[in-house]
């Protein structure tokens, strides 16, 4: 097909389509598997409550985010919020760091796929499941948005259904055990050091594995770009979005603390991703006495991997597209095809999503968590770009003269809510590795902090090249986007 410089996105993802997008983002990996080494590290009361501050956090951003995308709502979103409403080298670095994020987070799940695959097929490389599934998930974005829309619709529905169901047969084994005399229901929150273990140090720790469990609900501001009267939808599905998901993680990390110990030396293992049937979610279908578990939950993550990866790639792809179209990524990237699909953008990212296949010339683990560090803590600086646009955002609106009142939808708590939301990912962020900047240990802190210097670099090379300045409230563009124009 031909493509066209001048042709817009299709505004075709409804409401349904954005509640599940965002669903599917966010539920993979980070809860099928990372969830069982945050109570193993933090003890049952210490990662129901990391869980519980950065789903706080979460809903104060998703507030903000509402607000900002039922103003302006665009594909360029964070790019776009952090040029219009902070500053030009701000902008451009938020929206690089969003697409690399997303990009690496596509070539993460791929890299996991090989080790789910490795349960049914152990003598096949696992260069070829990466290869089919990345060919799968570029096939998915290369459709119609609408058919992107329908299919994430399939792949969230499935892992909802299997956590709904993993919460029944939890909440149904812990009430056996209230029941059965002479048994302590909720001794493995009394054993050992729990309920709270290894203090505020692991804490911090498991805060970023919830961060990056939590990662993808901000896709919904990216989709804003193609959803149907998306003042209305977005304020809809950021609702929505949030109960449903904070439902499922607190909940589900409340019965794995309540049933399976933190000392127990299978949940530790349950992030050691070479077998796939240590994982939280497995070992309590395995405690109920279901003897299939193993292979029923290796489908469902392996289903929501490709979620999360086919989320993914959508995401990035918006970004690099609306980047392109506002001149701070290469024009190429900017064409649409005539279905309305940005196919060069599209190519590109996949270009990094293909990073997976480093496993051929690193070990496949050493691979698994360079990407996993570099994607949660990316994701951690999107968040900070959500709070700090939105703060002066308001700010900008409210000085020029705007009423609070002709907002399609206002973010509540302001100003508490971004500030809370600053504070709490600075802290997460800024202390993931504080013992290795006591102790010199410089090479540990480069691979931790990595996401932030190379943020950094563009953000302050830009801002050298172009010498952009702090944009004034009352300079600021808050006009609301006519949604006839792209």
């Amino acid at each position: 097909m031909s493509e066209t410089q001048s042709a817009h996105l299709k505004r075709k993802l409804s409401a349904r389509h954005l509640n599940m997008i965002a669903i599917g983002g966010s539920i993979g990996t980070g809860l099928f598997l990372a969830s069982g080494a945050t109570i193993a590290n933090a003890g049952p009361g210490g990662a129901l409550l990391a869980y519980c501050l950065i789903g706080v956090m979460i809903y104060f951003l998703m507030t903000s985010l509402g607000e900002l995308a039922t103003h302006n709502p665009t594909s360029g979103a964070f790019f776009t919020y952090g040029t219009k409403y902070v500053e030009g080298g701000f902008g451009f670095a938020l929206g690089w760091n969003y697409w690399y994020n997303w990009a690496i987070t596509v070539a993460f799940e791929l890299v996991a796929v090989q080790f789910i695959m490795k349960f049914w097929f152990p003598d096949i490389p696992g260069f070829y499941w990466s290869a089919i599934f990345l060919i799968i998930i570029f096939g998915i974005n290369a459709l119609t948005v609408k058919g992107f829309g329908e299919s994430e619709f399939i792949f969230s529905l499935v892992k909802v259904l299997a956590i709904i169901v993993f919460i029944i047969i939890g909440i149904a084994t812990i009430v056996k055990m209230m029941l059965t005399p002479n048994v302590a229901a909720f001794g493995n929150w009394t054993i050992g050091e729990a309920p709270f273990v290894g203090g505020l140090s692991a804490l911090i720790g498991v805060a970023m594995i919830a961060g990056f469990s939590f990662q993808g609900t901000e896709m919904v501001g990216v989709a804003a770009g193609e959803s149907k009267d998306p003042k209305k939808t977005i304020p809809v599905a950021i609702k929505q979005i949030f109960w449903r998901i904070l439902l499922f993680y607190i909940v589900c990390i409340f019965i794995i603390g309540t049933l399976i110990s933190y000392n127990d030396p299978l949940l530790l293992q349950a992030a050691e991703t070479e077998n796939i049937t240590l994982s939280p979610f497995t070992l309590l279908y395995e405690k109920a006495g279901f003897a299939f578990a193993a292979s029923i939950m290796n489908a469902v993550i392996l289903t929501a991997i490709l979620s999360a990866g086919n989320s993914g790639m959508y995401s990035s792809t918006r970004m690099l597209f609306d980047m392109a179209r506002k001149g701070s990524a290469p024009k190429i990237f900017g064409r649409l095809d005539t279905r309305g699909v940005p196919m060069n953008a599209l190519y590109a990212t996949t270009v990094i999503a293909a990073l997976c296949f480093l496993t051929t010339f690193f070990g496949e683990k050493d691979v698994f968590n360079w990407l996993l560090n570099m994607s949660g803590m990316c994701g951690f600086i999107v968040w900070l770009g959500i709070a700090i646009s939105h703060y002066r955002f308001r700010k900008g609106y409210l000085a020029q003269g705007y009423k609070l009142n002709d907002l399609a939808y206002r973010a509540k708590f302001f100003p508490f809510a971004p500030w809370f939301a600053f504070i709490l990912c600075s802290i997460v962020v800024l202390g993931q590795d504080y013992k290795s900047i006591l102790d010199g240990n410089w090479l540990s802190v480069l691979s931790t902090y990595i996401g932030i210097f190379l943020f950094l670099a563009i953000w302050l090379g830009y801002k050298w090249k172009f010498k952009t300045k702090l944009i004034s409230y009352q300079k600021m563009d808050v006009k609301p986007m006519d949604l006839n124009q792209d």
